[in-house]
């Protein structure tokens, strides 16, 4: 009899105690914006979207002569068929140039207020045209690439059905290129844990249901993944450990150095440019040192490597990061700490983030580009 009154009991405090679990959980999953499909992507008034124009901004983004040297185009670093990054733990850069950060990959980034990984520009219209000029990435000169257009008989008949225009414009090229970027979105009917949370039960496993309650709370994942996005879009310092592609390579240190004196860093900081400095380069403020903006976690099952410097290769390799509670940094942010979480809910964790990613990558193909003609 005491026996089976104590089962009794046991089990009634194992049942009390995952119920508290579950409500804290829930507590601070409530803190933070709900998770949920995304709205529809927002459209700035000054660039509407139509058919014509997104089809001219396909074109564009595929063509490589929209660069200084007309070997570079968007989507030589945003490749379709490597998650709309490059594939690489660090960019490619421009020749003659390598980069010292990951290629991000541009899916859902009409979603983002800020953009680059330390939201250097506000919209994906100035992303484009950074993007394109910028000297290590596409170095390109505005009026070259200006007039290269104008000798392209088809795109000057294209910008001049979208724009009205008799003559191609450069601003007018980056408003096209958003306009395409503008629908590479996740649709709700794609992703599973979209799916889910609209209602169908059995599109996630248990497993990942056990992981969505992980990272909504003993994970802390929903601290800095939260809302629609999966990005509470602030800048955080993880403590991310270097990457030997830059530690090693000489080139990406020249590169990490012209960064240091295009945005004004302290002579003394110059001179020791051994690290990316993040959101530090806009604000000048010490406590902003190795801070990046938190990404979205859709379409991860796609977008490998990861963090700013693509140290990681695998997701498993970043919930032990995370599992750790970071690295090693002065600035590390105090988020930053030791989950304790076990191999089974690494697992079940891992089973969720996957969910996040639609059913197949979005992928697009290279379309046929348009001739030069010479004048006559």
């Amino acid at each position: 009899m005491r026996t089976t009154r104590f089962s009794a009991l046991a089990v009634g405090l194992l049942i009390l105690g995952s119920g508290l679990l579950a409500s804290r959980a829930l507590g601070q999953a409530q803190r933070f914006p709900p998770l949920g499909p995304l709205s529809p992507v927002p459209v700035p008034p000054d660039n509407p979207m139509s058919a014509a124009k997104v089809e001219l901004g396909t074109l564009l983004f595929f063509d490589t002569r929209l660069s200084g040297d007309a070997s570079t185009s968007c989507a030589s670093c945003h490749d379709p068929k490597q998650g709309w990054g490059d594939g690489g733990k660090l960019s490619r850069g421009y020749p003659g140039t390598e980069h010292w950060r990951n290629s991000q990959t541009v899916l859902n980034a009409a979603y983002y207020s800020k953009l680059f990984w330390a939201g250097e520009v506000t919209s994906l219209e100035s992303q484009a045209d950074a993007a394109a000029t910028g000297n290590v990435a596409g170095n390109g000169d505005p009026m070259m690439m200006e007039e290269r257009l104008r000798q392209i008989p088809e795109y000057v008949r294209r910008f001049k059905e979208v724009f009205g225009v008799d003559r191609p414009t450069i601003s007018m090229a980056w408003m096209a290129i958003a306009a395409f970027e503008r629908t590479l979105v996740s649709k709700p009917e794609n992703v599973p844990f979209d799916r889910y949370i609209m209602g169908n039960q059995s599109a996630l496993s248990p497993q990942a249901k056990r992981g969505l309650a992980l990272f909504e709370g003993k994970a802390l994942c929903i601290q800095c993944h939260s809302g629609p996005l999966l990005s509470d879009e602030s800048y955080h310092n993880l403590a991310v450990p270097r990457n030997p592609e830059f530690e090693d390579n000489p080139l990406r240190q020249i590169t990490l150095r012209f960064q240091h004196v295009t945005r004004g860093v302290p002579e003394t900081l110059y001179r020791n440019a051994d690290q990316d400095l993040g959101l530090y380069y806009t604000t000048k403020q010490e406590i902003d040192k190795g801070k990046f903006r938190t990404p979205s976690l859709r379409e991860l099952k796609y977008t490998a490597p990861y963090m700013h410097n693509g140290v990681f290769g695998t997701l498993e390799e970043v919930i032990d990061f995370y599992n750790r509670g970071g690295g090693d940094d002065p600035n590390k942010s105090p988020l930053m700490r030791p989950l304790g979480l076990s191999d089974q809910e690494k697992k079940d964790l891992l089973a969720f983030l996957v969910s996040l990613s639609s059913d197949q990558p979005l992928i697009v193909e290279p379309p046929d580009l348009p001739d030069y003609v010479a004048m006559k």
